[in-house]
């Protein structure tokens, strides 16, 4: 992730990586309501299906559902069939976007350097076939790049200090031929140029070791010529989709309309995962929610979105946001995101936050998660998933997940056996209770006073891909 689609507190995020601090301890979820729960609660706890919830994931899990392929759109079927045998009248938005195909060569050889090198390539590089005298350029900025003189060269380049992409665009300024980026720390470097842009140049990834390795034969003035060969790459237009169900408010408070609440998940996949917990998790607990909350009585509006293309950019949920009429952005009022909220092997649950401070979301889930459970679930700071959208648009917004995230995310073993059904009943429930709380008529507002649970800090997920 990511492109130039991306707003720049996105990007910025992005740009962060996976930095962060362990998490402390946090409330171990318990699917069973406390006693003193009110009875508005149980009215939702009772009705929550769990073996609905992990069935749909099992569905969905089958195969990988990337944006834009045959998969995803069979998914977004089987989605709408759901919302409609619950007695919603669904709608399928479809939308387009920039894609990128993986290339099915990447090849690297150094004339003068024994040993091999293992490389990888970036995001949006694109193809060529080049042979040339590698030279060292630093950080990439445009002086040491002049100062090396690269023109009609392959330069080597050390990641830091700023975007692939823009040492990247740096070097094609200056008239190198490719680029080779080395990691400043110790395993693979997988990363984005963040988006397609003509200007760019070959450019592929390399260890520490082995750049460092490099770096060694070069100042000893050992010349050395770099062969790259990447192919199969290609950047073109695709659809995605997004699934709307909408639950209208049983009751209108007079001379207003009334109010809006999200619950949402991404149905996408990466490729290559089945995506069981990432995020067909998710996507049904915000089916069965729909399911739960049909016929209970509400004056605010329930609107139930699974995005697509979420795993490409959130791009189904600013897609979503940004055609949002200012009536709707003014009316609604929270988004309850889920997204990874199944796995039995990621830690305990958390709420975050774009900024990391509390909003109507958070002070609703803590409330709900308090009378179930006995104490609030902690809450910190994250991007990276659809609530962000939601956040930029300034609707209070936050991603329910669990941290830290399992050893299989975004891998093949993302399947329907590491789903946790005490996991799954814990979310929907303090989800459910929270919307219900809010939306129920008459409902009270949350007291902003309670006791706040612990705030954590977090790593940042969603990072398969950095952009430094």
């Amino acid at each position: 992730m990511k492109k130039q689609f991306l707003s720049l507190s996105l990007v910025a995020a992005l740009s962060l990586g996976a930095a962060g601090t362990t998490t402390t301890a946090l409330a171990t979820p318990n699917s069973s309501p406390v006693h003193h729960a009110p009875s508005t609660d149980k009215q939702i706890v009772k009705r929550i299906d769990v073996d609905k919830i992990y069935k749909n994931i099992e569905y969905l899990s089958q195969t990988p559902r990337v944006a834009g392929t045959e998969s995803e759109y069979k998914a977004v079927q089987f989605i709408k069939k759901q919302f409609k045998s619950y007695g919603y009248k669904a709608d399928i938005e479809e939308f387009s976007f920039i894609s990128y195909t993986d290339p099915n060569l990447v090849e690297l050889s150094v004339d003068g350097f024994d040993g091999e090198i293992q490389s990888n390539h970036l995001t949006y590089s694109v193809n060529g076939n080049l042979s040339s005298e590698m030279v060292y350029a630093g950080l990439g900025t445009k002086e040491e790049l002049e100062k090396a003189g690269v023109t009609g060269k392959i330069a080597l380049i050390q990641r830091g200090s700023f975007t692939f992409a823009e040492k990247v665009l740096n070097a094609a300024e200056k008239g190198a031929a490719g680029v080779i980026l080395f990691n400043n720390a110790d395993g693979e470097l997988n990363g984005t140029l963040g988006g397609a842009n003509d200007q760019y140049i070959p450019s592929v990834t390399i260890t520490k070791k082995d750049g460092e390795a490099l770096l060694e034969k070069l100042n000893a003035g050992v010349k050395l010529t770099a062969s790259l060969k990447i192919e199969g790459a290609h950047t073109g237009e695709k659809t995605s989709y997004n699934v709307v169900a909408t639950k209208k408010a049983t009751k209108t408070i007079k001379a207003k309309q009334s109010d809006i609440i999200y619950i949402t998940g991404h149905h996408d996949s990466v490729a290559g995962a089945p995506g069981a917990n990432d995020d067909a998790s998710g996507t049904s607990v915000t089916l069965e929610l729909a399911r739960v909350l049909k016929n209970l009585p509400t004056d605010t509006e329930i609107r139930f979105v699974t995005f697509g293309a979420e795993e490409n950019g959130l791009l189904g949920s600013q897609h979503y946001v940004d055609n949002l009429s200012d009536d709707d952005i003014k009316r609604t009022i929270a988004n309850f995101n889920l997204d990874m909220v199944g796995s039995r092997d990621a830690g305990d649950l958390v709420i975050l936050t774009n900024d990391g401070e509390m909003n109507l979301v958070t002070e609703l889930a803590q409330e709900s998660s308090t009378r179930l459970n006995g104490e609030p679930t902690p809450y910190g700071q994250g991007g990276r998933s659809d609530h962000v959208s939601f956040a930029e648009a300034g609707i209070p917004a936050a991603l329910f997940i669990h941290s830290p995230s399992e050893p299989w995310y975004h891998t093949p073993d993302d399947t329907i056996d590491k789903i946790s059904k005490e996991k799954l009943q814990d979310v929907a429930e303090i989800v459910g209770t929270a919307v219900y709380d809010q939306a129920k008529i008459e409902a009270k507002k949350p007291n902003l006073n309670h006791k706040k649970g612990k705030k954590v800090k977090v790593p940042h997920l969603f990072d398969e891909k950095e952009s430094r």
